[in-house]
């Protein structure tokens, strides 16, 4: 088995309003898939998944460990500073919180941070030191 993601769940307030929130961001929601209590986009080579949270704590059984965020990101990276820009503008049209404006990082790249309505933390980036296929996926070398 080789490791690697294959979804993403991010435990929201309300799904359907998170639902909306990635709607105008441009992700495509899988009808077919999804469900009034779960939704699922198409994420590039993952899912992401968006389920209340109080049902993602009880299915995992981890009320003792979920006391707040995790610390965890989730990021887009992306071919260039001005797409940075236009993604930073999207997702604050669509209801984010910009908690650091786009701006060139101190490793050489460019990025920005915004959190969705439910506190969860997306990175923004384009990363001059890594090649994107033509899918927008991130492609490391060995």
């Amino acid at each position: 088995m080789s490791a690697h993601i294959s979804l993403i769940t991010l435990g929201v307030a309300d799904v359907a309003k998170a639902t909306s929130f990635y709607d105008r961001l441009g992700f495509v929601r899988s009808k077919r898939a999804s469900q009034e209590s779960v939704s699922f986009f198409q994420a590039g080579p993952v899912v992401l998944a968006l389920w209340g949270r109080d049902a993602q704590r009880d299915d995992a059984d981890a009320a003792e460990l979920w006391t707040g965020n995790g610390g965890i990101v989730v990021a887009q990276n992306l071919p260039s500073e001005d797409a940075v820009d236009v993604m930073m503008a999207r997702a604050e049209a669509s209801g984010a919180r910009i908690l650091k404006p786009a701006a060139k990082t101190f490793w050489g790249g460019y990025d920005g941070y915004f959190a969705d309505p439910d506190g969860h933390v997306w990175e923004v980036a384009f990363n001059p030191f890594w090649e994107l296929d033509e899918d927008g996926r991130v492609r490391l070398s060995e």
